[in-house]
């Protein structure tokens, strides 16, 4: 098959392969934004392996679940082991990383990230997270008596940070292949000086 003949979507995600060498791709964001869900299928569109952060930190304490930790050995701990899990997980990439949602807070983890990854905020609105979060009861921070004002606290403090990211990309209610698919217009932009296409009216409006 000739060269001219090589579907441009295959040779997108082949270009991001060669730029990333052994980086990985770290996602990272509030809770509810999609992480999981749009890092399983951009790992499947890249041929990477997914890991999920959480799940590995669950792991690391033989089954536990993220609520259990905290309430057993409470935060400071649990971001502690969260540090540790990402920083190993990181240095065997690339791979697709989700990340908790406070992961991204701790300095050496930024930093971390920095050097070994390219890290994709997934940013969505409050109430896209409010939407989401109420469907599962087994978010630890949201065990207060007003969820709703502690993620409009979170979003305040954390999304400055979040802003350090490499790329930023709108979450919101649309197909999942459409999320995945401006992820890899934006990381071929990014590592390959390829033109990221213009977002649509609805996600310039979203990443406002």
């Amino acid at each position: 098959m000739s060269d001219a003949a090589v579907p441009a979507q295959a040779t997108s995600e082949a270009d991001i392969l060669s730029a990333l060498g052994a980086r990985s791709i770290v996602l990272v964001g509030m809770m509810g934004v999609g992480k999981s869900t749009i890092g399983r299928r951009l790992a499947a569109r890249l041929g990477l392996r997914f890991v999920d952060a959480d799940v590995e930190i669950e792991m690391a304490h033989a089954g536990m679940t993220i609520p259990e930790i905290f309430a057993t050995h409470g935060e400071p701990y649990f971001r502690d082991g969260e540090a540790r899990v990402i920083a190993r997980l990181l240095e065997g990439g690339p791979i697709v990383l989700a990340t908790g949602g406070g992961a991204f807070m701790r300095e050496e983890t930024r930093a971390r990230i920095a050097a070994k990854a390219i890290s994709v905020w997934l940013k969505a609105d409050h109430d896209v997270i409010m939407r989401r979060v109420r469907r599962r009861a087994d978010r630890p921070l949201l065990q207060t008596a007003d969820p709703e004002g502690t993620v409009t606290r979170l979003l305040t403090e954390r999304e400055p940070v979040y802003a350090n990211a490499d790329l930023t990309i709108a979450s919101r209610d649309v197909p999942h292949d459409r999320i995945v698919e401006e992820c890899i217009e934006a990381l071929h932009a990014h590592l390959c000086g390829g033109q990221a296409a213009q977002p649509s009216a609805d996600v310039a409006s979203a990443i406002r």
